[in-house]
């Protein structure tokens, strides 16, 4: 992986990693995930405008089909996160999702693009999936963090979903990243708007305690997004996509210390063996 790579990957992980922190903080469900969508869709339009004018991207039936499956993907993995971290700490949503994400987008990677991952690829990965046996630990005995636990399952299904079409969409129909990533905002905020309107008092009182958090969350998870789909578009998936999770760590320690989240130490040191993982997928291959 090239340093200009690595570098992006790393900035969207620590950004990912805090606007996910914003979103548990204001709990607001999904009046807040309208709000933020609603409000990152006015914030990038200047920046899409310029974009679509410079660039001048083909959008043919092909590629408008493309951006179409990105956002309705994309609304449902905003909708399994909203469930996961009203049920679930974000110390152990968090990483359950972001570390079964990449093995599974690997797998993808190699049965759908033909990639073949090398042996320190393998190990990262391992390492990967060994940090979210021990922050899961066994699952059956607390029967309380099994909606939990599923709900990580389902949020690292759909981000390797995402993964795997993104590649296609920014790589091969070249579809400018931050153009896709705000069809993806405008979707959610027309999908989400009826259930908005209809918990308008909420949406109000979010506004007035957390619009910090919203503009945060608006700002920060396109940007992160960006940086991601930059990488991976240039990147193969079984490298990209596993160092993105380095956010574990940051994710991890911000639900553990400022959240007081239970279970710190465990979670702490299950995020260490994921980073330890991650390292090894950075090596040179």
């Amino acid at each position: 992986m090239t340093g200009l790579a690595l570098a992006l990957v790393l900035t969207s992980a620590l950004m990912h990693a805090t606007w996910n922190f914003f979103a548990k903080r204001a709990d607001g469900g999904l009046p807040f995930a309208w709000m933020f969508s609603a409000l990152g869709t006015v914030l990038f339009l200047p920046v899409i405008i310029v974009i679509l004018i410079v660039q001048q991207p083909t959008l043919g039936l092909r590629e408008w089909g493309g951006i179409a499956v990105t956002c309705a993907i994309h609304v449902g993995y905003y909708l399994l996160l909203e469930r996961g971290y009203r049920v679930g700490d974000l110390s152990f949503v968090y990483p359950i999702g972001r570390g079964t994400g990449p093995i599974l987008s690997t797998l993808g990677a190699i049965v759908l693009l033909g990639e073949r991952p090398t042996v320190l690829v393998w190990v990262g990965t391992l390492l990967v999936t060994a940090g979210v046996l021990i922050i899961t630990g066994n699952p059956f005995r607390a029967r309380s963090s099994t909606p939990a636990l599923i709900y990580g399952l389902l949020i690292g299904l759909s981000m390797a979903v995402y993964t795997l079409w993104d590649k296609q969409v920014v790589g091969v129909m070249l579809i400018p990243p931050l153009f896709l990533i705000w069809c993806s905002g405008l979707t959610r905020t027309v999908v989400l708007y009826p259930q908005a309107r209809r918990d308008w008092g909420r949406v109000q009182t979010l506004w007035r305690d957390h619009r910090r958090e919203a503009f945060g969350v608006a700002l920060l998870d396109p940007m992160s997004y960006t940086l991601f789909l930059m990488a991976l578009a240039v990147t193969n998936v079984s490298l990209v996509a596993p160092v993105r999770q380095i956010s574990i760590v940051i994710g991890t320690f911000l639900g553990a210390k400022v959240l007081a989240e239970s279970g710190s130490q465990r979670r702490l040191l299950a995020a260490a063996v994921m980073v330890i993982g991650v390292v090894t997928l950075a090596l040179p291959q």
